[in-house]
């Protein structure tokens, strides 16, 4: 078993909960090639990993919105080509949808899953060769290491390791800084908004620059809207993934809700504070990734502002 396919192309907080993998492959396999097959916009961030050694780009998120182009057909056999370059020991589906099995299904190798009693979609377990009972009741980390250990035939064991090098940036901020991650893909994980003002105005006082990044229109407007009359307080040009994790790497604090950005922040040792709302952090926690990362809140159980100041504080002074 010397070569191995990552079957996990989105999302971004799903793709860092899977990067330990490549560590624990790499430990218990010396000199395994691995390749990963991602949507395009997050291949930059797994090319940080340098023990993979290519990434294959997918693009389903694009395709599916203009199934009937022929530049959409085209791009799909070129996908397939690239996919196929290369016959693999074991092709590791941990996507657990129909769509991840169905590119593992499309490579050369034999694919390896949850079984059916553990996966999200049962009918994907149709396009693997070998499943294995991972236990849903854990965090995702945990599912991916155990799925990779099972296909391998090793133990997982140890802090999860993520591998992700911290690319150079000159745009960053002179002064120290606190990144604050408001926005996600969903509206019932947001934290109230005058929560945000609070934690804003605290940081400020206390004498840091405080940068509010977005990505989409609506998330700049919000970045605005919390911002407006605080002079510490930032709305930076828009960043690309790599530029984001050199910006989250040299806060001296990141503080998020449950999205991606703030998964990548505990992952490349930046401390963070999670704040959960409608989402379980002990099955997506960022404490699992980090000792300098706390999740508060939970399904339900909003934090106050001063909560997450508390915990702030407790990670800067272990730090």
């Amino acid at each position: 078993m010397r070569s191995a396919l990552i079957i996990r192309p989105s999302s971004l907080g799903d793709i860092v909960h899977a990067m330990p993998v490549v560590h624990d492959l790499a430990q218990h396999r010396p000199g395994i090639v691995i390749d990963w097959v991602a949507e395009e916009s997050f291949t930059a961030l797994i090319e940080l990993n340098r023990r993979v050694r290519r990434v294959i780009p997918i693009a389903l998120r694009r395709w599916r919105h203009r199934p009937l182009r022929r530049a959409t057909w085209r791009e799909i056999v070129a996908f397939r080509r690239e996919l196929r370059l290369q016959s693999y020991d074991a092709v590791i589906d941990f996507q657990e949808q129909v769509k991840g099995a169905l590119i593992a299904w499309l490579a050369r190798g034999p694919a390896h899953g949850p079984d059916r009693a553990s996966i999200r979609e049962p009918a994907a377990t149709l396009a693997y060769r070998h499943t294995y009972r991972v236990h849903p009741d854990q965090h995702l980390i945990d599912r991916c290491r155990t799925l990779a250990g099972a296909a391998f035939g090793y133990t997982p064991v140890g802090r999860a390791h993520f591998g992700l090098s911290s690319p150079v940036s000159a745009q960053l901020p002179d002064a120290p800084y606190v990144v604050f991650l408001h926005s996600t893909s969903r509206a019932d994980k947001l934290w109230p908004e005058a929560h945000w003002r609070e934690l804003i105005a605290h940081f400020a006082h206390e004498g840091l620059t405080v940068l509010l990044p977005w990505g989409e229109p609506p998330e700049h407007a919000r970045s605005a809207r919390l911002a407006a009359g605080i002079a510490a307080a930032q709305v930076p040009e828009r960043r690309t993934l790599p530029e984001l994790v050199a910006l989250l790497a040299r806060a001296q604090l990141v503080c998020g809700v449950d999205t991606g950005l703030v998964h990548l922040a505990a992952a490349i040792g930046a401390p963070t504070v999670a704040v959960f709302v409608a989402t379980d952090p002990r099955l997506a926690g960022v404490e699992r990734a980090s000792a300098l990362a706390r999740d508060l809140g939970g399904i339900g159980k909003a934090p106050a502002a001063a909560e997450v100041i508390a915990a702030a504080g407790e990670i800067l002074r272990h730090r």
